[in-house]
């Protein structure tokens, strides 16, 4: 009786796994076939519209704080790489000899500040216990330079005119501005993993990091 049920039994589990062989249902699966597309199959230009969008999103979320979560929860290293290069495209020495220097830092040099930086914060932060990711930690650093970019950019149409001492006032306010909102844009998220009594040993290297990054835009005056 045992050996009979046992063959029944057995007998409707192969019955149950013919009868859905191939037909795997996945819960809120897309079902229409656009929507089923994967990204190997997506064209380039959409493929890269969306990414475009990614990093403007997060550019929007830097300047206005509303939800800056969305840096930790879909990170990039693009927007960072996009900043980086044209923070030190606009740094550079411009000199067009080049056995001459115009006091501006070279392009592998703003490189080595910046993402050397950025990788001392972030083993700081994961040595007092921070519970993001390295590169969680990387692209806040990175997309918080966004407010540093915007002061470089006022301070270089700034230069155009002949300098004086009320113009380079309003470059150090314009520097003062954007390292205010790029520190506390960054500390904000990050701090937060923090305990309270490590907060301090957390925040002084971002500080120090955006100082060094703003102390390079204010004596930029090539």
């Amino acid at each position: 009786m045992a050996c009979g049920d046992g063959r029944h039994v057995r007998s409707a589990y192969e019955d149950l796994g013919a009868s859905q062989t191939g037909n795997i249902t996945i819960p809120n699966a897309p079902t229409s076939q656009e929507e089923r597309l994967d990204t190997l199959d997506e064209p380039i230009f959409d493929t890269f519209w969306r990414d475009v969008k990614a990093v403007g999103i997060k550019f929007f979320h830097v300047l206005y704080p509303k939800n800056k979560e969305i840096l930790l929860k879909d990170w990039d290293l693009w927007g960072p790489l996009l900043l980086c290069t044209f923070m030190a495209l606009i740094l550079r020495g411009s000199s067009d000899n080049i056995m001459e220097n115009d006091g501006g830092p070279e392009l592998a040099q703003v490189f080595l500040i910046v993402w050397i930086g950025s990788i001392f914060v972030t083993l700081n932060s994961k040595l007092l216990g921070g519970n993001t990711s390295f590169f969680q930690n990387v692209c806040v650093l990175g997309y918080c330079l966004l407010p540093t970019t915007l002061a470089l950019i006022i301070c270089r149409v700034i230069l155009i005119y002949s300098q004086n001492t009320i113009l380079f006032l309003l470059r150090l306010l314009v520097t003062i501005n954007g390292f205010i909102v790029a520190s506390y844009g960054a500390s904000t998220i990050l701090g937060n993993g923090h305990p309270s009594e490590r907060k301090a040993l957390v925040l002084y290297p971002i500080f120090l990091f955006y100082f060094v990054i703003s102390w390079l835009v204010i004596s930029h005056t090539s």
